[in-house]
């Protein structure tokens, strides 16, 4: 089967850690490597954002990353790519008449919008996972929302028209419904992690003798870093590590590291708050084997990668209440739940794991047990090729 991956901004080859460089990189990435461990042909089309790179790059065995010329090759904020879009489009037109895929899967609505415009005349069904959804970023951030005016009504007319939609948790199921998606036609298929890189085995980095809460994630608001350093106040037996952003080097220079290295400072924790910047993937695991608690409470999260990593690494979760944590995170037996932007809670959480060793033990084993039976990339690849193969054939 030859599957074609949309994903405008989020290139499988880009470097995470940015502010549009995060979970869906991964997603789009280890599922295209995944499928074609399972005998796919994969081809994942990105917009360039670099002059200098090449128009194809072999990522995966199996895998090919296409870049497509779409408006001036340079880094463009997702939020400012629409208007290059039906450029984008075009272009995957011709490219899917030239070599026509068996199916189209994109990721993220303005990819979703591409592939439709270009398979639809074509005959050959499009797939759409949305990673995100606008009704719900609207609903939280309110007038710090930077999308497009039209995203929602361009949102949900890829989710009436697409053949398929592949939602990442059964809270977004809701959301689709509620947007006019046909519920016959979605189907819930989660994110995964890479279970050799994420174990509980392994070496653990170097720490103090104080407990270690770490946070991995991109330094953006809505992200809920800020609750989690609030929360400090609260345990002073405790430092928090923050993995994410720019390299260590730019920190000082990044708006939203300063902001938050403010906030400490404001509130008399700075000298147990670290940011330690851009972390490689490949130190990611003995990063989070170093904690006593990874602390990942977004103020909404489509799904989140990072409680998995944490999980199949055996370490306990403490995670927002909403959206794919609520699947992925089991309250009171791989994790806890708290309310998003409740810093008080938090703090209240974590000091009950901090204070039962033996129970952080259990609800650490139980995470790494879930994650190696339901997150796996093989099994989530192999779920998403049930999803083709009910797809409608011309």
């Amino acid at each position: 089967m030859r599957i074609d991956m949309v994903s405008e901004h989020a290139s499988p080859l880009a470097v995470l850690g940015g502010a549009d460089a995060g979970g869906q990189n991964v997603h789009v990435a280890a599922l295209s490597a995944a499928l074609a461990r399972l005998g796919a042909e994969v081809v994942v089309h990105t917009r360039r954002d670099d002059p200098g790179l090449p128009p194809k790059v072999e990522a995966a065995p199996g895998v090919i990353v296409e870049h497509v010329d779409a408006g001036p090759a340079e880094p463009i904020p997702k939020d400012e790519l629409l208007p290059h879009m039906d450029e984008f489009a075009h272009r995957l037109r011709e490219s899917f008449r030239a070599d026509p895929p068996d199916v189209v899967h994109g990721h993220f609505w303005m990819s979703g919008r591409a592939a439709l415009a270009a398979a639809r005349p074509l005959g050959i069904p499009v797939v759409q996972t949305f990673h995100a959804l606008g009704v719900v970023k609207r609903r939280h951030q309110g007038s710090r929302d930077t999308s497009p005016p039209t995203r929602l009504r361009e949102e949900a007319t890829v989710a009436r028209e697409a053949d398929r939609i592949v939602a990442t948790c059964s809270d977004e199921v809701f959301e689709l419904v509620r947007m006019g998606a046909d519920l016959r036609r979605v189907a819930v298929v989660p994110c995964g992690v890479d279970l050799e890189l994420f174990r509980p085995e392994g070496p653990a980095a170097p720490r103090s003798s104080c407990f270690r809460l770490l946070v991995v994630s991109r330094l953006v608001e809505r992200k809920g870093i800020g609750n989690a350093i609030t929360a400090m106040a609260k345990l002073p037996e405790a430092e928090l590590v923050v993995a994410g952003g720019p390299p260590a080097a730019e920190l000082a220079r990044d708006p939203q590291a300063r902001r938050l290295t403010a906030l400490a400072e404001r509130l008399g924790v700075a000298g147990r708050v670290r940011l330690l910047g851009r972390v490689g993937r490949a130190e990611l695991p003995a990063l989070y084997r170093s904690a006593d608690l990874v602390v990942n409470v977004p103020w909404y999260e489509p799904f989140g990668i990072v409680p998995l990593e944490a999980m199949a690494c055996g370490v306990p979760v403490v995670a927002s209440a909403v959206g794919g944590l609520v699947d992925s995170v089991v309250d009171g037996v791989t994790g806890v739940h708290v309310p998003p932007r409740r810093p008080g809670l938090v703090a209240e959480a974590v000091a009950g794991l901090l204070a039962d060793p033996e129970r952080r033990a259990a609800l650490g084993a139980a995470g790494a047990r879930r994650a190696r039976r339901r997150y796996g990339w093989d099994r989530i690849a192999r779920s998403t090729l049930e999803v083709y193969a009910g797809l409608p054939t011309g």
